[in-house]
Formats: structure tokens, sequence, C-alpha cells
């Protein structure tokens, strides 16, 4: 199965991407969220590269890929690791990935932004 990295802008700052369809939250590190808005959360843990992780507050990110911006919450961590020599910067977990129509094409190891392309917004 692919790893799907792609480089992409989190809060101004270039960053490597985990598309990571088997986690339902999404990931940042600490740098990238240094200036993000947060939110405190009741303490919960989850599983992260192999170690438990005590959550207690969340962020807001805005992302762009390829010039189309999406905004994410994501938990602030210290440490994501490295795949192929390369810093991961955020993990875009599944939930994230729907809400912005994002897709995964595993045949070709790519992902699908036909969804976020078409995205049109409108006020009244």
């Amino acid at each position: 199965m692919a790893r799907i990295l792609r480089d992409i802008i989190v809060n101004g700052r270039r960053a490597i991407a985990l598309f990571d369809t088997g986690s339902a939250r999404s990931y940042v590190l600490e740098e990238l969220a240094k200036d993000a808005p947060r939110i405190k959360v009741k303490p919960y843990v989850v599983g992260l590269g192999g170690r438990m992780v005590t959550v207690t507050e969340e962020c807001i990110l805005r992302g762009e890929i390829e010039g189309l911006e999406f905004t994410v919450k994501a938990i602030p961590i210290d440490k994501l690791g490295r795949i192929n020599g390369q810093e991961i910067g955020i993990i875009i977990g599944a939930t994230a990935m729907e809400e912005w129509e994002i897709r995964i094409d595993m045949a070709k190891a790519e992902i699908d932004l036909t969804g976020l392309k078409r995205r049109e917004f409108t006020e009244f």
C-alpha cells in the first residue's frame, strides 16, 4: 500500500503532508501550529506512531495544496516522524479528507483534488 505524501502550505509555511485514510483525526507539528487558534478539550488518549499521546487541545489550521485552500482541525504534536527520509509536518486524516472531498487513488498512489477544485462558496 502506498503512502501519499505531498508538499502543502500550513498556516503560510511549507510542510510535508501524509494523507492517511486510516486515521480519523489530523495531527500537526507544534511548530506549524504555534500561531493557530486553539481550544482546550477534555483530555483523551490516542495511539500515534507506536506511542500513546494525551490530547488536551486542538487547533484550526489553514492549508493550501496546489493553490486550493482548506481548513483542518488538528491535534498539535511534538513529533510525527519521517517517511522516506522526509519529516512529516502534518497528517491529514479521513475526516478532513471527507469534508473537503479529497480522495485517494491507491492504484496511482496519488490524491484526487477534483472535489476540492469544484468547491464554490456562495454567500447570500
